[in-house]
């Protein structure tokens, strides 16, 4: 379609400004789709945790996850003692029963559960670390990048550049 004075009704800089928009839209969509989905969700009521014999209710807006092997020398005296500044949900691998202290609580599971965990949040490492933060009652949302920690003495510093 022309117009009388010569010039097309739809011009090439109409065409490209409706193709770049949709473009920088899709590809908006798609980052936030990829942001969302990097990190994953566990639910308490779903993902069952014990505390010695007791079902795990979470309380707290915040927790540092710390999932580590009860077999490395001296690890759950060690996390018992750490002071940090969120509480520590210490996950163990090999399900022993421990006390829980003021600052930790030490976690056990099933194998089912423990193994879909570990799937869950991609654990390749023992000592592993990462913060979780509640979204709604008993669903927590994972809060950072998983990291491997070379020793559980890392736990004793600021945590907070993680």
């Amino acid at each position: 379609m022309a117009r009388k004075n010569g010039k097309s009704l739809f011009s090439l800089s109409t065409l490209l400004a409706s193709f770049f928009g949709a473009a920088m839209i899709a590809a908006s969509f798609a980052y936030f789709n990829y942001k969302f989905a990097e990190y994953k969700f566990i639910d308490f009521k779903k993902w069952i945790f014990y505390e010695k014999s007791d079902l795990f209710t979470p309380k707290e807006e915040k927790y540092i996850v710390v999932f580590y092997s009860s077999r490395e020398k001296e690890t759950m005296d060690m996390l018992a003692k750490t002071d940090l500044q969120l509480p520590i949900l210490a996950i163990d691998y090999y399900n022993q029963v421990r006390a829980n202290t003021k600052t930790t609580t030490f976690l056990r599971s099933g194998t089912k559960n423990s193994l879909a965990f570990i799937q869950r949040f991609n654990i390749y490492e023992s000592p592993s670390i990462f913060f979780i933060k509640k979204v709604k009652e008993s669903l927590y949302k994972q809060d950072s990048m998983i990291h491997k920690l070379d020793n559980l003495k890392e736990l004793s510093k600021d945590v907070s550049h993680l």
